[in-house]
């Protein structure tokens, strides 16, 4: 058996892909209270910065800077799935059990790539921001209420504008 392994930098910048099990679920913006509220203890605990994120029904779309002496990068994502699938069940969402006992909500992976330069991570902050006009969800980022997006417009990086038209080169570089 073929056993995964990750590619961890200490004080890496890694984007991250994460689904619950069930694709056509709504919780995770359902419960948002629940998630930033999760998110934020895991920052007390075990402490990194996020520098994008998107949360959308069923997954989300960040990405973590890791402190210098640090690439534990899955405990804080364990940390992050348990608590806020504590919150769902205390907030009356059914969570089943595998064989092994594991509750039935989150696939049991995520999705992690090591950012590699500048470029890298523009394009992946992009990719974060316009997700929500792909899924059909909304259709200008700006409509998206779950999104580091806002940040980037009051900080001057991005317009209100961006992603409109299908574009996802039109940052402003002032």
């Amino acid at each position: 058996m073929v056993r995964y392994r990750r590619y961890k930098v200490k004080g890496g910048t890694y984007f991250f892909t994460v689904a619950l099990l069930d694709r056509k679920s709504t919780v995770l913006t359902d419960c948002i209270v629940g998630f930033r509220e999760s998110l934020k203890r895991v920052l007390t605990l075990h402490p990194f910065k996020i520098h994008a994120i998107v949360v959308l029904p069923d997954h989300f779309h960040a990405i973590w800077e890791m402190p210098d002496d640090d690439d534990n990068f899955s405990i804080r994502m364990r940390l992050l799935k348990n608590l806020f699938t504590r919150y769902a069940i205390k907030s009356g969402y059914r969570i089943g059990t595998n064989l092994r006992g594991e509750k039935n909500f989150w696939q049991r992976r995520f999705w992690e790539h090591v950012i590699r330069d500048e470029k890298d991570f523009e394009n992946h902050v992009n990719y974060i921001h316009y997700n929500p006009v792909k899924h059909g969800l909304v259709e200008r980022v700006i409509d998206w209420p779950y999104s580091s997006f806002h940040r980037y417009v009051q900080k001057g990086i991005l317009t209100k504008s961006w992603g409109s038209g299908g574009r996802l080169d039109d940052i402003d570089n002032e």
